[in-house]
């Protein structure tokens, strides 16, 4: 049994969307449904039940998803051992984070970085792919240690030259982005807001 196979197992049923899956783990939809196959074929029985709009495990798929999971942090940490006796880290980061801080780590080790999403950050430190993340963490994930590195501000955009500068959260419209996938982190951020404000989601 193929660890590949098996971190593709884990993404899938972690995402339990096909098309999630796939831009978690950088390759296309329809390889990874492929892949998925020859994973069932290799064990014997089907590992999801799948159509256009749904997809969950079977009782075989909810019986190897932990064993899954170990095995991909067994395999995880050797490298990371591995990987510390050469001094390289792999760490993924968000496309706004500034340059100067993968530099300043790179003047101490070498540094192999990837830029990605923040939720496809945190599963590829699930399943080994990366050292360490730096991104937006909504929901934290009780496999993983979360360190605050800092605050974030979040601006309220008015009309130019508006006397009265109180806001009030609850008449904010907050934007959500309509690329899902890109921009997950920010949109359970956006959703949480409003939920708790009375701001509206637009």
């Amino acid at each position: 049994m193929e660890l590949r196979l098996l971190r593709y197992f884990v993404a899938v049923a972690e995402e339990l969307h096909f098309g999630r899956a796939a831009e978690r783990l950088n390759i296309a939809a329809p390889s990874l449904s492929q892949q998925i196959k020859s994973l069932e074929a290799s064990v014997g029985t089907p590992l999801f039940v799948r159509d256009r709009r749904h997809v969950e495990l079977t009782a075989a798929g909810r019986m190897l998803l932990p064993d899954a999971r170990e095995i991909l942090e067994l395999s995880a940490g050797a490298r990371r051992r591995l990987a510390g006796a050469t001094g390289a880290l792999r760490i993924g980061y968000v496309s706004w984070l500034p340059d100067e801080l993968p530099d300043s780590a790179a003047l101490h080790i070498r540094v192999d970085e990837w830029v990605m999403p923040s939720h496809v950050q945190i599963g590829r430190v699930l399943d080994g792919g990366l050292d360490a993340a730096v991104a937006w963490a909504g929901s934290r994930d009780d496999r993983l240690d979360f360190r605050l590195l800092w605050p974030e501000p979040l601006d309220a955009v008015t009309a130019a030259g508006r006397t009265d500068k109180t806001v009030q959260a609850r008449k904010l419209r907050v934007l959500v982005d309509a690329d899902l996938t890109s921009w997950q982190a920010w949109n359970d951020f956006a959703m949480e807001f409003a939920e708790a404000t009375g701001a509206r989601v637009v």
